[in-house]
C-alpha cells in the first residue's frame, strides 16, 4: 500500500493532513525561516540549508530570500538558475526547471491542486501535477504557473500572466489566462 507521501508525489489523490506530511512541511518551513533570515552575503549559511531543502541544483543558482516552498525536495534546479524576491513554490509535485532559467519576483509555480467534484473535495483528497520548466526561459513577475504545465525552453512568460496550458519552446505569452503574442509584423 503506498505511502500518502508517495501518493502525493505521483499526483494521485492523498491526504495532505497525513502525519508524515505535516511533520515534512514543519521542517521545510523551519528552513525556510532560516534561510529567509539570511542575505546575499551569506553564502556558507545559504548553501547549507539549500543543500538540505532543495531536492537538487546546479551550480550557480540564486534564490533571493525571501522564497517559498511546500516541502523543497521536489524542486530541481539545473545550472545557474535565478529566481527573485518573494516566490512561492508549492511542490507537491516535482518541479522540474533548467538551466538558465530566470524567474521574476512574485512568480508562484503551483503543482497542488483540488478535485473538482465538489463530493471528492469534501473528503479533504488533495492532488497534484508536476511542472516542468525548460532551458533558458524567462518568467515575468508576478506570473503564475499552474499544476501540470510545462515550459519549453527559450520561452517567455509575460510578468502576471497566468499560465493554465502548456506553453511551446520559443513562445512568448502572456495575459490571463496566458495567449501566444503576436507581433505586429506577423499580423500585417
Amino acid at each position: 500500500m503506498p505511502t500518502e507521501k508517495q501518493k502525493m508525489i505521483a499526483g494521485e489523490l492523498y491526504r495532505a493532513g497525513d502525519p508524515a506530511l505535516v511533520q515534512e512541511r514543519a521542517a521545510s518551513q523551519a528552513l525556510q525561516q532560516r534561510y529567509n533570515a539570511t542575505t546575499v552575503s551569506d553564502v556558507e549559511d545559504r548553501t547549507a540549508i539549500l543543500d538540505q531543502w532543495i531536492g537538487s541544483r546546479g551550480t550557480g543558482c540564486a534564490l533571493r530570500s525571501p522564497f517559498y516552498a511546500d516541502y523543497g525536495y521536489n524542486i530541481h534546479l539545473g545550472r545557474d538558475v535565478f529566481f527573485n524576491y518573494g516566490c512561492v513554490l508549492l511542490d507537491v509535485c516535482p518541479i522540474h526547471i533548467g538551466d538558465m532559467t530566470q524567474v521574476g519576483p512574485y512568480v508562484q509555480i503551483l503543482t497542488a491542486d483540488h478535485p473538482r467534484d465538489a463530493k471528492t473535495r469534501d473528503t479533504g483528497l488533495e492532488f497534484g501535477r508536476p511542472i516542468t520548466i525548460g532551458r533558458n526561459v524567462w518568467i515575468g513577475g508576478g506570473a503564475l504557473i499552474l499544476p501540470g504545465v510545462s515550459i519549453g525552453e527559450d520561452a517567455v512568460i509575460g510578468a502576471g500572466a497566468v499560465v493554465t496550458r502548456s506553453v511551446a519552446a520559443g513562445a512568448t505569452v502572456a495575459g490571463n489566462p496566458a495567449r501566444p503574442l503576436v507581433s505586429p509584423a506577423s499580423s500585417a
